[in-house]
């Protein structure tokens, strides 16, 4: 199952969170802050990044996207933003940023499971491509 590193500041979300994925299969990993998310990004190369934007101290979610982006180690990562705030300027800004897709908290699981799902397919092969 893909490996999902999750960023959120609020120990409540990333626990609610992280043991709903568990329960499905996915391996979960944390990042409490913009900063650690950067690191943690790169040190595991996760399949999937979900982004929380409204990270209290340090750099928002929209920072740590661009600096995730930025690196060419990790530009690769999708990185799916998920926010409080349903404004269309917030899921404009989340693209943007460098983020592959949007989703507003509380979340509805079944359909942030569809968007991992979709954003951790491995890319199809044309026939004869090997």
């Amino acid at each position: 199952m893909p490996l999902v590193l999750i960023v959120e500041d609020n120990p409540i979300n990333r626990d609610v969170l992280g043991r709903r994925l568990e329960r499905r299969g996915y391996t979960i990993r944390f990042a409490e802050d913009g900063l650690s998310g950067v690191r943690a990004a790169l040190a595991l190369a996760p399949d999937v990044i979900l982004m929380d934007i409204g990270l209290g101290e340090g750099i928002d979610g929209w920072e740590t996207t661009r600096r995730i982006k930025a690196n060419p180690l990790t530009a690769h990562l999708p990185i799916i933003a998920l926010t409080a705030s349903a404004f269309e300027s917030d899921r404009r800004k989340s693209l943007e940023s460098g983020c592959c897709d949007f989703d507003t908290k509380p979340v509805d699981l079944k359909r942030l499971l569809s968007k991992i799902e979709l954003w951790t397919q491995p890319a199809i092969q044309p026939l004869g491509v090997a």
